[in-house]
């Protein structure tokens, strides 16, 4: 009996069938599964075109999720910025439109996720507390401390 791992040769690291290596970008958008690929990125180019124009405090809380038809359709991620997000309407259909768009509703869904974690991240880092909050903490603990009545250190 022979052993088939004898007969088997793995690829050489960043080899490619004709010899010559592919870039998984390139190797994405040139099979059958383009399509899907070229439209996430061509939103996600929009979604950075449109959401700027937000207010500062709005902006991180909205992210364009499609284009359906003629109506935009944003994600937040509270209640509250869904209706921050509806009283900006007007001002993401003019923009839309002067690049060329034809929309003409939005519609607004509401995710129970963060839309951007990497801004929520610098959220959850602990600051260290300052001087004066040790100094309080200090004093706090040492009140709590029994009184030492003990004056010549016999019990």
């Amino acid at each position: 009996m022979s052993d088939f791992r004898s007969r088997f040769k793995p690829p050489r690291i960043g080899a490619s069938r004709t010899g010559i290596p592919t870039a998984a970008l390139d190797a994405a958008l040139g099979g059958a599964s383009a399509d899907p690929i070229r439209r996430a990125m061509w939103l996600d180019a929009l979604d950075r075109r449109l959401v700027p124009l937000l207010p500062p405090s709005l902006a991180p809380h909205a992210r364009l999720a499609n284009v359906d038809g003629n109506r935009l359709v944003f994600l937040v991620d509270s209640p509250i910025w869904h209706a921050r997000l509806r009283l900006s309407a007007d001002v993401l259909l003019d923009a839309a439109r002067s690049i060329g768009l034809d929309v003409s509703d939005i519609v607004i869904r509401t995710s129970t996720r963060p839309l951007r974690p990497e801004v929520d991240a610098g959220r959850a880092r602990p600051k260290p507390p300052s001087a004066v909050a040790r100094k309080a903490v200090a004093a706090a603990l040492a009140s709590l401390q029994p009184p030492d009545d003990d004056d010549n250190g016999t019990r």
